[in-house]
């Protein structure tokens, strides 16, 4: 089924990140995911699904200085790789302020790594922390490469840039 711009826009928001919130503990969160992530639609003649557009969105915004080519779709390398290098916030290692623990992907591989970049894009366009950047002023931040080899004050001190889908 073709989808227009609007109605894209409408799947990748509160349902698809409620449906990532409780995709392991319900089967109809499951289906309701691959439901979602498998929409077709028609874009400039090229036929694409929502995974990959999310997974184009994802690339732009956090891989670019992993030599990403504009228009490529993050794999799972990539978002493994750049997962630990988002913040809510302010930098931390803790579960309050680093992404990937908050939402508990202890693990990012071939099986998860579209969800996990889903789960992102859905909460900037719709999730918790849409309505945080919205009321709180709490932004998801994007920190240095490997921040796991830094020490705590290197973390704190690190470059840090805001991403938003505004």
């Amino acid at each position: 089924m073709d989808q227009s711009n609007e109605e894209r826009q409408m799947l990748i928001g509160k349902k698809l990140y409620n449906a990532i919130c409780r995709f392991d503990h319900d089967n109809a969160a499951r289906e309701e995911y691959y439901r979602i992530m498998d929409t077709e639609f028609e874009k400039n003649g090229q036929r694409s699904t929502i995974r990959e557009q999310i997974l184009r969105v994802y690339s732009m915004l956090f891989c670019d200085d992993l030599g990403a080519e504009a228009g490529n779709v993050a794999g799972p390398d990539e978002v493994e790789a750049t997962a630990d290098r988002l913040y809510i916030g302010t930098a931390g290692f803790d579960p309050d302020h680093w992404y990937r623990m908050k939402y508990r992907f202890p693990v990012i591989d071939e099986d998860n790594y579209d969800r996990f970049a889903a789960l992102v894009i859905s909460d900037l366009k719709a999730g918790p922390l849409h309505d945080s950047v919205r009321n709180d002023g709490n932004m998801l931040l994007v920190g240095e490469l490997n921040p796991l080899s830094m020490t705590e004050e290197e973390r704190r001190n690190q470059k840090l840039r805001a991403a938003d889908l505004g």
